[in-house]
Formats: structure tokens, sequence, C-alpha cells
């Protein structure tokens, strides 16, 4: 099942990072309009058709992925989709990497790898007692609220794309757990059941939260803020909340010492990313 949850991960991973590059390929056809006018444009675009089924497929990945695997070993892959999201459109937008730029790939897989492999994330539930959801609920929805408010126009940018990107960071976690939840229940009960959860209509709007926060994050300053907030971000909360809402287990104790120098891995090498990748914010919608 581990090995299942693995494989639909970096699927997921590799399809929204083709989804992003082929709808980068055809915004970058159509340079005038905006609104309505702009979508139906685009529509008529083969790669933002491309670009739209990557997005479908990852979401279907994400989903099978959290079926068959824990939380905590399922969403920090999808860190993965910012090399993949660079080695696709690197060709497909004509653009070429630095040798730079792949030691920083390298250290990113390099790293995600020693942090799982030390980590070991393991647990099959995929329900949760009301009890540990209603703490979860407030301390994540809060927080992204007091992000939000904090995060006002006229901070410094630096500060608002690194607050902004935590919170969406938050609601990306937030939004993979209650798939999993919601996919839970597909399988034990049916698609009725499906319907009727309440996780079903909360990943919807937390889904779409997250991506309104990262698109307002990439606006309000660099990407050496908000993308190192959001990547580390992430994977740490969801580890944390496979291990609180559905008694995932990671290893601890001297395993902490590998998994934390895994993590500096991945934070050195999406900061480098964004440092020498100097069209990587076109990538990173």
């Amino acid at each position: 099942m581990t090995g299942l949850a693995v494989l639909f991960a970096l699927l997921g991973a590799a399809s929204n990072a083709m989804g992003t590059a082929f709808q980068r390929k055809a915004a970058s056809r159509v340079t005038e309009g905006g609104g309505l006018r702009f979508i139906l444009r685009l529509a008529r675009q083969p790669p933002w058709l491309i670009g739209i089924g990557g997005v479908i497929g990852a979401a279907l990945f994400q989903a099978l992925a959290l079926a068959n695997g824990p939380l905590s070993l399922v969403q920090p892959l999808f860190i993965l989709e910012l090399p993949f999201a660079l080695m696709i459109a690197v060709p497909l937008l004509h653009r070429r990497l630095s040798r730079a730029a792949w030691q920083a790939v390298a250290a990113v897989v390099a790293g995600l790898g020693l942090v799982l492999l030390s980590a070991a994330p393991s647990g099959a539930r995929s329900d949760a007692s009301m009890e540990r959801w209603i703490p979860v609920l407030v301390l994540c929805l809060g927080t992204v609220a007091a992000a939000v408010a904090v995060a006002r126009p006229g901070r410094p940018p630096l500060f608002r794309a690194a607050v902004l990107g935590t919170a969406s960071a938050i609601s990306n976690a937030l939004t993979a757990a209650l798939l999993k939840s919601a996919v839970g229940t597909l399988d034990d009960d049916g698609f009725t059941a499906f319907l009727g959860a309440w996780q079903t209509y909360g990943f919807v709007l937390t889904g779409i939260t997250a991506v309104l926060l990262l698109e307002n994050a990439l606006q309000a300053g660099p990407l050496a803020a908000s993308q190192p907030a959001l990547t580390i971000g992430d994977a740490t909360l969801s580890l944390l909340l496979g291990v609180t809402l559905f008694d995932e287990t990671i290893r601890t104790g001297w395993w902490l010492l590998p998994e934390l120098t895994g993590a500096g891995l991945v934070l050195w090498g999406v900061l480098r990313l964004t440092r020498v990748v100097p069209h990587l914010a076109d990538m990173a919608h």
C-alpha cells in the first residue's frame, strides 16, 4: 500500500508540475485582454487544455495517494513538484538550467529522500473524531486568518510574502488532511456518504483558499520569501496533522538528526533555486 502511495504522490507532483508549465506556456501566447475574455482565449490554446488536464490529474493522483498511504508520507512528496516543474518547463519554454540550478534540484530531491527514509512515516487510518478535528480546525483557520490580517498592504514585501506563503502552506496541509478523511469515507461507505461528509466541502473551500493565498503571496513580494515558507511549511504541518489526527507515526530520537539534515538540504535547495532561476516565479503559480 505504501508503495502505491509513493507512486501516486510522485505522479501527482509530476502532473501538477506539467499543468503549471503548460498553463504558463499558453498564457505567454495570450498577451491581451483580461477576465472572462482572457479565459476564453486561453481555452482555445491546446497547451492550456493540457495544463488543465494536468491539474485535474494531480488532484486524482493525490486522492489515490492519500487513500493508500499516510498523510505524513504523501504530502511531503509534493515538494518534488518544484523540481518537476523546472524540468518540464525549461525545454517547453525554450530555456536552460545552469549547473547551480541542477545542484539545487539535486539537494531538494536528496534532502526529501533523507527526511522520509529517516522518519519512515506509517499509519493506515483515515478517520478522526470531532474532538481531534475541532482544535485542529480552530488553530489552522485561526492562524490563516491572523496571517491575512497582519499581511495587509503597506507591510514590507518580504514580510507579506513570507506570511502569506505560510498561510497558503497551512491551507494546503489542511486541505490534504480533509481530502484524506473524505476519501476514507468514500472507500468505507460509498459515494453518497462522500457527498454527505463535511470534510468533502471542507477540502474544496480550503483548497480554493490555498490557491488564492499563494497568488497573493507571489504578488506581494519576492519568491525567496514565499516559496521556502510554502515548501517547508506544508510538509512540516502535514507530518504534524498525520500524527495528531490519524495516529500516524514517525521515528524520533537520534533519527531527528538525519531528518533535520534532510530538511536543511531541502530548504537550501529551494532558496538556491529562487536565486539562480530568474524565471522561477513564472513556474510557481
